[in-house]
């Protein structure tokens, strides 16, 4: 038996690659851990000495990393993870809420992506859209959106999923008409 990567994982499933969202998602909780660690240095301006600069300075660091602790919290524990069967996405939400979407990969119809402005351009980060059955599949903020296109299309095309044409409508070569087979045999 082969090792399990992660608790679902079935026995004869092997991961092909593993991605997340752009550290960028962290952003609001960094912002916060920055004015925190300022906030730390304020007391050393009414008693400037370097004893109550450096134990506020540690206070702040303190209350910086406990602010940004939930956002790096969510940013880590959100993952997809991509196998031979099925594309899972793990969606951490605050600290006690996760979300699991599991999709075989005969259920994607189309993988696309879009960079949109100077901020996606210039850090590299974008928006992959997935067509499938039941819906779009939309993933924000990812990682080299277009390597990430290009990893699963080579996954689905090795996996022999290729695009869905309309199944049992078949069209006569010599009129205009469009037969049902399935009418056709009843």
């Amino acid at each position: 038996m082969a090792e399990k990567y992660f608790e679902d994982q079935f026995d004869d499933e092997e991961v092909l690659f593993v991605f997340r969202k752009h550290p960028i998602v962290m952003r609001r909780g960094l912002i916060y851990a920055m004015l925190a660690l300022l906030l730390g240095s304020v007391p050393s301006l009414f008693y400037p000495t370097y004893a109550v600069y450096f134990i506020g300075v540690a206070c702040g660091m303190v209350l910086g990393i406990l602010v940004m602790l939930p956002s790096w919290i969510t940013w880590f524990f959100s993952v997809f993870i991509v196998t031979d069967q099925r594309l899972i996405q793990i969606t951490q939400k605050g600290l006690f809420r996760r979300s699991v979407i599991d999709m075989r990969l005969n259920q994607i119809q189309m993988v696309n992506y879009e960079i949109n402005g100077l901020q996606e351009t210039l850090l590299g980060f974008g928006t992959i859209v997935m067509q499938t059955f039941v819906g779009d599949l939309v993933i924000h903020d990812l990682h080299h959106p277009a390597v990430i296109q290009k990893k699963l299309l080579e996954v689905l095309r090795e996996q022999g999923v290729t695009a869905v044409t309309n199944v049992g409508v078949t069209a006569d070569k010599d009129s205009d008409t469009v037969a049902n087979p399935v009418e056709d045999e009843a």
